[in-house]
């Protein structure tokens, strides 16, 4: 049987440790991660492109990407997603803790901005 993957569609920008706890709820489970990086324009909310976020997660996340046990995709930029009855897989919501929950890409660019890093 072919890998099977946990995926997560986003943006991305930055990544942030909110979004690495988001995938490592699947890692410790020993599941492979796939990240989808949707390929918006860059915009003041969204200062980077698809490719330059890839790069960023590849580097942020090198063990687990030369591991094999995530991969990181480019798709086109979404308006929702959609599923059927008996779809062959589950729809999983993992909620994360208080400290986690508090981590937002939107502070992280206000920050990078004050900073001179964006």
């Amino acid at each position: 049987m072919k890998d099977q993957y946990s995926l997560f569609v986003g943006r991305w920008q930055p990544l942030t440790d909110g979004h690495k706890w988001l995938f490592n709820q699947r890692l410790k489970e020993g599941k492979k991660v796939c990240i989808a990086v949707r390929d918006v324009a860059p915009s003041e909310n969204q200062p980077w492109t698809a490719d330059e976020v890839i790069q960023n997660i590849k580097e942020e996340m090198y063990f687990e990407v030369t591991e094999d046990k995530v991969i990181i995709i480019k798709i086109p930029d979404i308006e929702s997603i959609n599923y059927g009855r008996g779809v062959g897989y589950d729809v999983i919501e993992h909620v994360p803790p208080e400290n986690i929950k508090q981590i937002s890409a939107t502070k992280v660019r206000k920050k990078m901005r004050e900073d001179g890093k964006l």
